[in-house]
């Protein structure tokens, strides 16, 4: 069982920055693919970011590409979103998640760990 730990979320005026940190349990880190999810009140969980196993491959929603940078520091069990230029539609509950396979990223129903999540609220 993999236990995943979010960190970094707060409030931020638009077009400030943070920061989201997600431990992970699992000595073999390394084997997971890792990624962000987010959800707003009353819509759909929706894919944000992922990194795979050894960091050289990273997929962007287009909504974030430009302004969000995923990476993971694997001696560390842990993964890193760093959010710029952020906007009040950025504004959600962000769910760091994690899975041993090699299925689609963007898929929720792909990832078999998901951890309680970190709340980001923008102001404009």
């Amino acid at each position: 069982q993999v236990r995943l730990v979010e960190s970094g979320g707060g409030l931020v005026q638009a077009g400030g920055s943070l920061r989201l940190s997600c431990a992970a349990s699992e000595r073999t880190f390394s084997d997971y693919t890792m990624g962000w999810f987010r959800q707003a009140p009353g819509k759909e969980r929706q894919f944000v970011i992922a990194i795979n196993f050894n960091g050289a491959r990273t997929y962007y929603a287009d909504s974030v590409k430009g302004r969000f940078t995923i990476s993971r520091d694997n001696a560390k069990n842990t993964m890193y979103l760093q959010m710029n230029s952020l906007k009040p539609e950025d504004t959600a509950a962000y769910y760091c998640v994690a899975d041993p396979g090699d299925r689609s990223v963007y898929v929720p129903t792909s990832w078999g760990y998901w951890g309680q999540g970190t709340q980001v609220t923008v102001f404009a």
